[in-house]
């Protein structure tokens, strides 16, 4: 995927959300955003089951890989598998602050290191030909001016980057849970517009707390993406509306996305998967709308039991009230 033809929107990567079946959901109502895997390690691709960690289908592209490391070969080799099984684009973690990632030396806690990040991106980049980028936080515990940022892109760009996804908050390393490390930390927009100012050159992208259409236009005064996170995933119908203000595509109603979907879970079901890991992708297609938290329910409830199957959509569908089909 050429930088220049990069969408504005993007999906965050998020552990335990973001796998190929909330993908699959999320690109019937996107058909344009750039979506992401969840983090994946350089290490578990290396040892582990690649079709199992990086199996995904078409459907989804453009679709990016996160990985996660903090050693040049091994990344590259990782950055190597995932563009041959099909992925458009190649990210490397420096954002996320959880005490298992900086255990293992990658994640936020690899801004200190701006070097090491330089040397790895420019490993991964001698790898392959597709883009690889970078996401990160604006600064990690006392490193928290703006100068620490500029100078750590600055150092990251060396090796040829020419994409920064920015989280506009700081991490806090020690004290600190993922979960709050997302809320606490105070936004700062500011640092990410000066940094697009400062590097006219790079693709900058921003991320961390926007949830309304009116911000991400805000945005996009500034910098050149905007990468939404946990409003996708709680209130998806919200991509459709995005999607329809920044390119002029109407929307299908909620009710034609869950056949599409249906026909997707089959295809699953007979695979072996169980119905509850893709239904507790949609439990939020219907926030805000009369039935919603039945819908939540049934789907929640009925999900888990054994040998549930597609019966159990069709009558969390069917208990909607007539009306839902609005847009």
């Amino acid at each position: 995927m050429p930088i220049a033809s990069r969408p504005m929107i993007s999906i965050a990567p998020m552990m335990d959300w973001t796998d190929r079946h909330c993908r699959y959901f999320l690109r019937l109502l996107s058909p344009s955003a750039l979506l992401y895997t969840e983090m994946v390690t350089a290490q578990a691709i290396r040892h582990g089951d690649r079709e199992r960690l990086l199996g995904f289908d078409p459907f989804e592209q453009p679709v990016a890989l996160q990985l996660g490391g903090s050693e040049p070969e091994v990344l590259a080799e990782a950055a190597r598998v995932g563009a041959d099984y099909g992925y458009e684009e190649i990210n490397l973690n420096v954002g996320c602050p959880s005490d298992r990632v900086q255990s293992g030396r990658f994640g936020a806690c690899l801004m200190a290191e701006p070097g090491l990040v330089r040397d790895c991106v420019a490993a991964m980049r001698g790898a392959v030909e597709v883009p690889v980028t970078v996401k990160s936080r604006i600064g990690i515990d006392e490193l928290e001016d703006y100068g620490f940022l500029r100078d750590f892109v600055g150092t990251v760009a060396e090796s040829g980057c020419e994409v920064f996804v920015v989280h506009a908050r700081e991490a806090i390393l020690g004290g600190l849970s993922p979960k709050e490390n997302r809320e606490i930390p105070p936004l700062r927009y500011e640092f990410v517009y000066r940094l697009k100012q400062e590097f006219p050159q790079l693709t900058v992208v921003l991320n961390g707390g926007v949830r309304d259409l009116e911000s991400v236009r805000a945005h996009l005064e500034h910098v050149d993406g905007v990468m939404i996170g946990r409003e996708a995933y709680h209130n998806p119908w919200f991509l459709t509306q995005l999607e329809q203000a920044l390119t002029g595509v109407r929307p299908p109603k909620r009710e034609e996305i869950m056949t599409r979907f249906m026909a997707y879970m089959a295809g699953q079901l007979e695979r072996g998967v169980r119905l509850s890991a893709m239904t507790r992708h949609v439990l939020g297609l219907y926030l805000g709308q009369p039935g919603a938290r039945r819908w939540r329910r049934q789907l929640a409830e009925g999900a888990c039991r054994p040998g549930a199957g597609l019966e159990v959509v069709r009558a969390a569908m069917e208990s909607l009230p007539a009306s839902d089909g609005a847009r």
